[in-house]
């Protein structure tokens, strides 16, 4: 599988070698030799960013933006190495990433809770600020223009509260960051793409991501392009697909609410069991070993937010 997969309307993948080859996907889109860049991986995707562009025969300064759907770090980690590589580059991102950005402390406090300190400093390493006069805060209906290109931000929660999607004017069509599934492309089979939801901590809210997914879909866009990984069709009946199995682990993590002391345990099994059951009633021949070798840690991270929003919903 290619490091970069180039689509129509010169946008391009670019696999951000995190944790796995084609798990993580950065987005490029060129337009009359200006670029942007669309969520930047972590620290250690910032060569494979600069050899897709020098490919393209784009030049650092030629980047105008580096547009963030969201601030978790294995999307935006990268964006302060990758800004200090671009001189002309303006970072966009949702007003309540903005500070994050500015100031990372939180957000590292906030996944070293989730990874542990040893591992988040192994799989991200040093997150720097960005200069708050190079971020454009981009809330619900803002737009930016790229050599013409118009692309406007939309506000969609679920997945987190500080997370937009990035309509492109000049394609029709749309980057969803991780409100609109994981599709990745080792399942696809004749022809065809799985998806199924990430519900993962922190902010994982189910009636917003339902809005944001008919949101998204209500764009009727021809392709999304999802963080894991890139480029899905048949958005429509995708999307209801997503609001099925959203449904399914709601309902799933409300049976576990008081299970005890064996809850997480028993909601990975139960995640892990439900992905491996739609791969199947979806109609692909892939094996239970071969889903979960895509899915696992997404099981696990899937099973913790939905603890979390129990123990959220709980308190309120």
């Amino acid at each position: 599988m290619s490091d970069v997969i180039d689509y129509e309307h010169g946008i391009s993948a670019v696999d951000s070698g995190y944790m796995r080859p084609m798990m993580d996907a950065i987005h490029l889109v060129v337009e009359a030799g200006r670029a942007a860049v669309i969520d930047t991986g972590t620290n250690d995707s910032v060569p494979r960013v600069l050899a897709a562009l020098s490919q393209k025969g784009i030049a650092p300064a030629a980047v105008d933006f580096v547009m963030l759907t969201h601030v978790h770090l294995d999307h935006a980690g990268g964006a302060s190495a990758l800004m200090r590589q671009f001189p002309n580059a303006r970072l966009t991102v949702h007003p309540r990433g903005a500070r994050h950005m500015a100031d990372p402390s939180k957000l590292i406090a906030g996944t070293k809770e989730v990874y542990g300190e040893a591992e988040m400093r192994r799989m991200y390493g040093d997150i720097l600020p960005v200069a708050p006069e190079r971020i454009i805060e981009t809330p619900d209906g803002a737009s930016v223009r790229l050599a013409g290109r118009t692309f406007v931000f939309h506000d969609v929660a679920g997945h987190a509260r500080h997370h937009v999607a990035i309509q492109d004017l000049g394609s029709g069509h749309v980057f969803s960051g991780d409100t609109f599934g994981m599709s990745f492309r080792e399942l696809d089979e004749g022809g065809r793409q799985f998806i199924f939801p990430t519900t993962t901590p922190p902010q994982f809210d189910p009636d917003a991501f339902h809005r944001s997914t008919d949101r998204i879909a209500g764009l009727n866009p021809d392709a999304v392009y999802v963080t894991h990984y890139s480029q899905v069709r048949d958005v429509q009946a995708k999307a209801a697909i997503l609001h099925r199995q959203l449904d399914a682990m709601v309902a799933l993590a409300l049976s576990l609410e008081n299970a005890g002391a064996d809850r997480h345990q028993r909601l990975v099994a139960g995640v892990n069991d439900l992905i491996v059951a739609e791969v199947a009633r979806a109609g692909f021949s892939h094996t239970r070993d071969q889903v979960l070798a895509s899915y696992s840690s997404d099981g696990e991270l899937n099973a913790q937010g939905l603890g979390v929003w129990l123990d959220t919903r709980s308190e309120n």
